[in-house]
């Protein structure tokens, strides 16, 4: 039982194992940077401060569970072109609504507003699988060994809800982070997008890294100005 398990995992350790691992995990990291900037930013549509943290646990929960079957899948799902085409046209619809919704008034946010913490949480499981379609495929690309993707796939969603965690702050704090994110989100759909068109049109893997961290750096180079409590003029006693 144990030994048919090992053989569809690709269980076979050996000592390039850990190496293998390390790069998987952190191409987890460099590629999750805008998936964690979206993430958060479709949390932050959420009222609650407190509700924002529980979407994010929810959904990623939710996306866990989709991002492993993709990985077991992900022989059989690469042979159909319609799954990177709905992740691509998915990610482009959630960039275009970005762009084209007005701000709130009272922060930095675009897109959609939810009621309720049961809104979000669908939203940014979907949003992490669409991600997932292109981040497995560059991680299969790396190992053939089942195991070792799954592990890594296991401690790129734990750093997935430490960064969106992150992130979330720093949407306050940047003025250009949340455009940042979006034009990666952009960049994603795109390469997606032209896997389905055309597979040597794909920009390579070295190329998307430096130009999503060009895009984030942007994104960190200006800070919210936040506006001055006005000080309440002094009151003088009128004397008799």
């Amino acid at each position: 039982m144990l030994d048919s398990i090992f053989d569809y995992l690709h269980f076979h350790f050996s000592v390039e194992a850990p190496i293998v691992l390390l790069i998987l995990v952190f191409l987890e990291a460099v590629l999750s940077a805008d998936n964690a900037i979206a993430l958060a930013a479709i949390a932050q549509g959420l009222e609650d401060k407190e509700l924002e943290g529980k979407a994010l646990n929810f959904g990623l929960v939710i996306a866990y569970v989709l991002r492993i079957s993709l990985i077991l899948t992900a022989t059989w799902v690469q042979n159909f072109w319609q799954f990177e085409l709905l992740g691509a046209a998915y990610l482009l619809w959630l960039v275009f609504q970005h762009f084209t919704s007005e701000e709130t008034q009272d922060e930095h946010h675009h897109g959609p507003r939810f009621s309720s913490l049961w809104q979000a949480i669908p939203v940014i499981a979907f949003t992490d699988l669409a991600f997932s379609l292109d981040s497995v495929t560059t991680a299969i690309a790396v190992s053939q060994e089942r195991w070792l993707v799954l592990t890594g796939a296991t401690i790129g969603i734990i750093t997935l809800r430490f960064m969106a965690g992150l992130f979330i702050r720093w949407l306050d704090e940047y003025a250009n982070l949340e455009d940042a994110g979006y034009i990666t989100v952009a960049f994603v759909g795109l390469r997606l997008l032209l896997k389905v068109v055309n597979d040597d049109l794909v920009p390579p893997e070295w190329l998307m890294i430096t130009a999503i961290a060009l895009i984030l750096a942007w994104g960190f180079s200006k800070r919210t100005v936040a506006p001055l409590p006005q000080a309440e003029p002094e009151k003088t006693e009128v004397s008799k």
